[in-house]
Parts: C-alpha cells; sequence; structure tokens
C-alpha cells in the first residue's frame, strides 16, 4: 500500500515524488518509458535554483533573444546579468526520475489504464512494460501528472476532457555552431503566419543540436513544412536530423485540479502551461509540488478537500502573470498585422527589461512604475494603431 501513485515521470510527476518521497512517505512513480516531449527546453535562472539543477545538465547558456516578425524584421534582447539554461530533455526528465528514486520513491514502468477501486482505497492498474500484464499499485491517493489529454484528468476530474491546446512540432538537428542565421548563443522566436497562424515558430541552441519547430492549434497546417521551411532560413536544412516529435501543449488551466475524493491533477494534466510563450517546465515543477503539498495536507488530515490546495496555491501566485500572458496573446496573436506591432513593440528596453526580469524570476515587477506607464501607452498606441507598425 503505497501513501501516494503518481501517474506520469515528467519534470511535474518527478518533481511531486522526490518532494513526497523526502517527507517520508510511501511513493511510486508510475511512467511510460521511451517517450520525449517535444520542448525547446529553456529553463530560466528561478527554476535552476528553486529545484538545484546541476550545472552539467545545461547543454547551452542562450544571452540573446531574437524576435523576428511577419516582414523579417529583428529585434535582439539581451538577457541582462545571467542566462537562459537549455537542457535535453531525454537527459533532464530522466535526472528528476532517478532523483526521485534516490529520495525513496518506487519506479514502475509501464502503460497507465484505469483507476480502480475497492474498500481499501484506490489501485492504479496499469501493463507492464516488460511482461505486457496488468498490474495493480494500491494507494490512498493518486497524483495525475501524465500530461496533456490525460487520461487521469480525461477520467476523474470535472472538465479535465475538455482542455484547448496547440499541436507543437519540433525536430531535433545536429547543430553546426555558428552558421547563416543561427547563433548557438541565441534563440529565435518567429513570429509569422506563414510559420504558426496563431502561435509562433522557434530555433533553438541545445549545445551540440538544436530544437526547431513551431505549435498551432488551426486544423490544416502542415507542421513538417513549416519546420522544413524555419530550417531552410536559418541555414540548417542540410543538417542531420536527429529525431522528430510532436505533442500537444494545453492553453489554458483547468478551473478544477482534483476530484474531491483522492485525485490531484499536476502539470501539463491540469492545464498550466503559461499563454503566450508555451514554457512549461518550470510551471509543471511548481505544479508537481503544490500536489505534493496538499496530497500530504489531505494525508495528514484525512480530509480530501486539502486536495484543492495545488490549485489554489499555484494560483496565488502564477494567477495575475498567466492573465496578462493570455491578454497579450489574445491581443496579439490574432494576424501578422498585430505581430509586427508586437516585435515593434519589443524594440522597447522597458518592455525588454521588465519582460526579461518577469521570466527569470518568474514574478512582475512592480518597481518600476513609470515603465509600466510607458509601456502601456505605448502598447494601446500599437493595438489602436495611432503608431505604424514599424514604430519604434
Amino acid at each position: 500500500m503505497f501513501d501516494v501513485v503518481i501517474v506520469g515521470g515528467g519534470p511535474s510527476g518527478a518533481t511531486a515524488a522526490e518532494d513526497l518521497a523526502r517527507s517520508g512517505h510511501k511513493v511510486a512513480l508510475l511512467d511510460r518509458a521511451g517517450r520525449i516531449k517535444p520542448c525547446g527546453g529553456a529553463i530560466p535562472p528561478r527554476l535552476i535554483a528553486d529545484f538545484d539543477i546541476p550545472d552539467h545538465l545545461l547543454v547551452a547558456k542562450i544571452t540573446t533573444a531574437r524576435m523576428i516578425s511577419p516582414t523579417g524584421r529583428k529585434v535582439d534582447i539581451p538577457i541582462e546579468n545571467g542566462f537562459v539554461g537549455m537542457v535535453d530533455r531525454a537527459d533532464f526528465d530522466e535526472f528528476l526520475r532517478a532523483r526521485a528514486e534516490g529520495a525513496g520513491a518506487a519506479r514502475a514502468t509501464g502503460t497507465y489504464l484505469r483507476i480502480g477501486r475497492d474498500a481499501t482505497g484506490p489501485r492504479v492498474i496499469y501493463r507492464d512494460k516488460l511482461s505486457g500484464e496488468e498490474r495493480a499499485l494500491a494507494c490512498k491517493l493518486v497524483i495525475g501528472a501524465d500530461g496533456a489529454r490525460s487520461l487521469v484528468a480525461r477520467t476523474e476530474v470535472p472538465g479535465g476532457d475538455r482542455i484547448p491546446y496547440v499541436i507543437a512540432y519540433h525536430e531535433i538537428i545536429e547543430a553546426p555552431g555558428a552558421v547563416g542565421a543561427y547563433d548557438p548563443a541565441r534563440c529565435d522566436v518567429i513570429y509569422d503566419g506563414r510559420i504558426s497562424p496563431d502561435f509562433y515558430g522557434w530555433v533553438f541552441p541545445h549545445g551540440k543540436s538544436a530544437s526547431i519547430g513551431m505549435g498551432s492549434m488551426v486544423k490544416g497546417v502542415d507542421l513538417k513544412q513549416a519546420t522544413a521551411d524555419l530550417r531552410a532560413a536559418s541555414g540548417l536544412a542540410e543538417c542531420p536530423t536527429i529525431r522528430r516529435e510532436g505533442a500537444p501543449i494545453p492553453l489554458k488551466s483547468l478551473d478544477r485540479w482534483d476530484n474531491g475524493r483522492d485525485v490531484v491533477l499536476a502539470g501539463d494534466a491540469a492545464g498550466v502551461v503559461a499563454p503566450s510563450s508555451g514554457e512549461g517546465i518550470y510551471y509543471a515543477m511548481v505544479g508537481g509540488r503544490v500536489a505534493a503539498t496538499a496530497a500530504a495536507a489531505c494525508l495528514a488530515s484525512g480530509r480530501a478537500r486539502d486536495l484543492r490546495l495545488a490549485r489554489s496555491l499555484f494560483m496565488r501566485e502564477h494567477k495575475t502573470v498567466f492573465r496578462v500572458l493570455a491578454s497579450m496573446q489574445n491581443a496579439y496573436y490574432r494576424s501578422d498585422e498585430r505581430r509586427e506591432r508586437f516585435v515593434s513593440l519589443c524594440h522597447d528596453i522597458d518592455v525588454q527589461r521588465l519582460t526579461f526580469e518577469a521570466y527569470m524570476n518568474k514574478k512582475l515587477v512592480r518597481a518600476r512604475p513609470m515603465a509600466h506607464l510607458r509601456i502601456g501607452l505605448k502598447n494601446l498606441a500599437h493595438l489602436t494603431r495611432l503608431v505604424p507598425a514599424a514604430y519604434t
């Protein structure tokens, strides 16, 4: 009998497993081995500090971000006083799972099937990868951290079957070093309707490799052709391809993360990916941490309502940031004319500094009221077309 069984061994599930194991709980981590989530792999300094990520996992350290508009307009934003770390998800996720195991979590490998219940409580039923047989993990609580389109969420939590999502696709290639438009110390973000009509494309260095991809929720978009176009524009068309991956990225957090009984969600399963940027690793790990906190509280008190703590703790710190990012996405991603204005706005030094201070530290910066006022006025001018799209 486990205290908690965690379904899904990505950053969210592995973080929850480690936290619970270190606090003395009996934990099992069920993961479907062999899958690597398509992901740009960027992690901010706050993640590195909060979750004690060793330097050897950082395959690149990015010091500049480049925004590219539909007309090819480029804005380079320096990352002052720091860097953004890049990780390869294959190595990063396994490191987190192994660390959870080292803390005392038991690992199981197989495909989640369903949750059964009897007089003693829930049982997580899965198909063992090696034997192919159905097995069960008896427990008191379940954390569903099985990603976007989570089977745990769809079957256990109200609204879990209705999360909107973007389909993301990327290709990991062998990177040749600085060549053409490609810079191994710079992340490129492409806002262009020809690449994605409702999201963006990216070229992210990973040291000896690079992630090139895009996302869209518009049916009929040719993700592979868009990625091929990105590779060609960056001078990377002839680089050998290491692997190709695609997966959904949720666009909206669920209104409820628990079933009021014995299940709580975490990470992509709960829909916690930042609007506008699609950033998910940091928020997934925070989601795993608050799910572990809620589970521990429920186990200690015996009150199922304590599972609600996961969502309330997360939203207490990040709800405002998510609201601002969602407003930005709704305002600027709807057309190429708006995207052009967004990139133009990124020329502004106040926008650059406040944006990256917020990204690096995961908080809205309140120390510069005049900067906020200037940004608000410029934003209004662009949205009302009082200034031309090329205005800086």
